[in-house]
Order: C-alpha cells, then structure tokens, then sequence
C-alpha cells in the first residue's frame, strides 16, 4: 500500500519539473532567438512480483508465465530542444541578422592565433541564434555582450576559409557611413567618402547534433562533446542564408505550452489525490481495532 505513495510522490517531483520547463518557454515568448524545450517522461523501475519463465513440454512440466512487475512512478527522462527556426522579427537595423536555417553564429573572446574552421569544438568560441551585432571603438564586429564575431577575411577575389578571425572593420570605424550585410554573410560598408569596402564574411557552424550543445549564460551556446562534428563554413542551403534587418524570434508555440500547463496541472492534481486515498486507505487500516 506504501508504495502508492512513493509512487505519487515521483508523479508530483515529475509533474513539478514539467512545469518548471513549461513556464520557462512561456517566460521566453519574446526572447530572441529562444529555442523552446520539452520535458519527457520516462517510467521508474519496477519490482517483479512473478519473474517470467519459459514453458517446459517435457512430461509433466508446465507453459510460460509471465512476468508480474508493480512500477515505482516516473521519473524525467530527458529535456530535449526544439532546434526548428523561428520567425522572422523585422528590425529594420543593417547590423541585425539571423540565419534562416540550422546554423550558428560563432563568437567568443579574442584568441591569438590561427583558428581552424575545420573543427571548432576545442577552439573556446561559443555558438548563438543572435544577430545583434554592432562596430565597437576598435573596428571589430561584436555582438550584445562584447563578443566577438568569427568569419573569413577577404583574399583577393573571395575569402580564406581555411581559418576563422574575428572580423574586423579596416581603417578607422568612425568613417564608416553604413553597413550592409548580404545573404552569403557578406559584410560590406560605404565611407564617408562614397567608398565601397569589403570587411569579410560571417561564419556560420554547422553542428552534427545541436541537441548536444549546453546553453550557458544569455543566448549562447558551448559546444558538448555530443555535439558531434562543428564546423564554421560559408552559408549553404543546408544551414541557411543570413537575413539582414531581421531577428530570429522565438520559436515557443504558446497554443501548445498552454495546453501543456493545463494537462501537466491535471497529471499533478491526480497524484495528489493518490497521497489523499492511500492516506484515508492506511487510517481505515488503523482503525480497524477499536
């Protein structure tokens, strides 16, 4: 009879985290570039009451039996992502962007020498959804936070991409009169002097397994060694052209995460009342002798 009690007890800790992931997708309804997560439910372990055995058709043996098992609860079995893009959320500022597609924008600290865009997952640099970008004092192209972004600096008719650099603005960023950023990440900008420079081209990474990435502070991204193989590449198709005077939105679809909130309140209202019957169940046992 205990056991029911255990057994609603992992029911409210579930239902609980549930709604712990639940209110933090609707918290980030508006927040850029915020990926929405879903809390999966696994059931706990189970004690065998009857363990299952093979039939014996020799003379006198007997058929299989199943197995008899009482279950301990849930338990949370993961809390994965949903990595799909979001929309569109016009801007109408040049220096901001999103990638419309599976890539990320690299960024991270200054780092001295060169940085292969082979395989970035030892390089330190971070990965993010956010294009907030901006010229600081020194030319180079930072995001909100300060950080750096990596691309590829012009060489002769294109670009190295052997090697990931943050990129920076050449002369002084004072002259500059506007930015433009095109689709194949592109940066460009025209001087106070009507001059058209080429400043470089943003990096995007491509991730095996976006799944095995761990979100660290604000919207940026570390690279976990489930990530698989990350790469900074060109845009493709695959990963997808970078869209200027646009942030990525939130993909949370609030229709859904209500409905979610509702039926995880429910599956917690319903183990509450376990621990109501089963209580009510052991005082009738108590009071049997009066």
């Amino acid at each position: 009879m205990v056991k029911s009690m255990y057994a609603a007890i992992a029911g409210l800790r579930t239902h609980q985290s549930k709604m712990d992931v639940i209110s933090n997708n609707i918290a980030n309804v508006n927040t850029w570039g915020y990926k929405s997560r879903s809390a999966n439910f696994q059931d706990a372990m189970y004690q065998n009451l009857v363990n299952s055995t093979g039939g014996n058709t020799a003379n006198g043996g007997s058929g299989g039996v199943n197995a008899s098992q009482v279950g301990y609860g849930v338990n949370m079995g993961s809390i994965s992502t949903n990595f799909a893009t979001g929309s569109w959320g016009y801007t109408g500022r040049s220096l901001d962007c999103m990638i419309n597609g599976t890539g990320f924008f690299i960024v991270g600290p200054m780092k001295e020498g060169d940085i292969s865009a082979d395989d970035i997952s030892d390089s330190g640099l971070s990965l993010s959804k956010v294009g907030i970008f901006s010229v600081d004092n020194n030319g180079y192209l930072v995001d909100g936070d300060g950080n750096y972004v990596y691309g590829f600096a012009p060489d002769g008719e294109g670009y190295d991409t052997s090697k990931l650099e943050p990129i920076k603005v050449p002369g002084d960023p004072s002259e500059i009169a506007t930015y433009t950023i095109k689709k194949d990440g592109t940066v460009s900008c025209v001087t106070t002097e009507d001059e058209t420079i080429t400043i470089g081209q943003i990096a995007v990474a491509s991730v095996s397994n976006p799944n095995g990435l761990s979100q660290s502070s604000g919207y940026l991204y570390e690279i976990g060694e489930n990530a698989g193989s990350v790469a900074g590449i060109p845009t493709t198709a695959a990963t997808g052209d970078i869209l200027s005077n646009y942030l990525e939105m939130s993909n949370v679809d609030l229709s859904t995460d209500m409905a979610n909130m509702i039926t995880t309140q429910r599956g917690y209202q319903a183990n509450t009342k376990i621990i109501t019957v089963t209580d009510e169940m052991l005082e009738q046992l108590v009071n049997m002798k009066r």
